[in-house]
Parts: structure tokens; C-alpha cells; sequence
């Protein structure tokens, strides 16, 4: 049961994006920016960012929903998705996404957590700047979006297959409204 009266029974950060369409629109802009526009990594490799660092802060919503936007832009690997949720030691990623997972679980930790080592990391691998930039980003996105839909108890629905759906209209769709929305 969500903290504040909602407009509408929207599942996660739609519902919360509804009770101020002002703010809504900015951070829906914000998500369309880090996900969909231009990087060097793919929308399925920031997905995956994205759907790692909720699943650190335990926020189940974004975590899912991510998590399943991450796995239709990989061509349907939901398995990888969940392997890297579960343990990204194990995970069959590129040593490339290991290392930005990795400095992602570090913002995710705490911004001041992020080391030289892990850049170097991550550049011994093939980041760039921009692509440390970017994983950072989203991260530090995230972070604050999963506190925005925890802090005030977004409707989580509990079937998978909710989850499903959303990753396919997120994949499809992207971020920002849609005519009739």
C-alpha cells in the first residue's frame, strides 16, 4: 500500500510519476536520456546496469521490471539477467560488462566506495570515459530511483509475469508517455 494517495493504481514508478506530472515527465526524460539515447553500450547493457543496481538495493519493482527490459534487448535472456542477479562472480557476462557491473555496485554501495582500482578495472577491459561516465550515470540514477519508488511504497505486484509485460512495453516503448497515457 503505497505512502500517499496515488491518482492511479499504476504499478512502481508509474503510479508515483502520475501524483506530479511535472516532476513525472523530468524524471521520465531522465530514464528515456540514460537508457535509450546516445552511448556506446547497448539499451540491453544498460538495462542490465540499471536492473543490477536495483537488485543490490533490494527495490523488487525496479529490479523486475529492469530486469526484464534488460532481457528483451539481449534477445530474450532472461537467464542472464537472473544469473547476474544472483551472483555476478558466476555470471556468463564479457569481462567488459563484469567490470561495469561492478563499479555500478560500487555507486550503488555508496559514490565514495568507487576506487582508482576500479576504473582501472574497467579500463584495463576496454572502457572508455565515456563508458565509465555512463555506468555511473545510471547508477547514480537509479539509486535515487530506487528510493523514490521504495521510499514510498509503489504498488509491487508480486507476478512475474506483470514484470514481463512492463520489460516489453519499456523495450518497445521506451520511458516517456505515450498518447492516451
Amino acid at each position: 500500500m503505497p505512502h500517499i494517495a496515488l491518482p492511479a493504481p499504476h504499478p512502481g514508478i508509474r503510479g508515483l510519476l502520475a501524483f506530479n506530472p511535472a516532476s513525472g515527465l523530468r524524471l521520465s526524460e531522465l530514464a528515456e536520456q540514460l537508457l535509450r539515447g546516445e552511448s556506446p553500450l547497448s539499451v540491453g547493457e544498460r538495462e542490465l546496469i540499471a536492473a543490477y543496481v536495483s537488485s543490490l538495493n533490494c527495490t523488487r519493482y525496479c529490479a523486475a521490471a529492469h530486469g526484464a527490459t534488460a532481457a528483451h534487448r539481449l534477445e530474450g535472456d532472461f537467464a542472464l539477467v537472473d544469473a547476474v542477479q544472483a551472483d555476478l562472480a558466476t555470471a556468463p557476462v564479457s569481462d567488459l560488462m563484469r567490470a561495469l557491473l561492478q563499479l555500478a555496485g560500487k555507486v550503488a554501495e555508496s559514490g565514495l566506495s568507487v576506487t582508482e582500482e576500479d576504473i582501472a578495472a574497467a579500463r584495463a577491459v576496454g572502457a572508455d570515459d565515456t563508458i565509465i561516465h555512463d555506468t555511473v550515470l545510471i547508477a547514480s540514477a537509479f539509486c535515487m530511483y530506487n528510493r523514490y519508488v521504495d521510499g514510498l511504497a509503489a504498488i509491487t505486484p508480486d507476478d512475474p509475469d506483470v514484470y514481463r509485460m512492463i520489460g516489453a512495453h519499456l523495450s518497445d516503448h521506451g520511458y516517456l508517455p505515450q498518447p492516451g497515457e
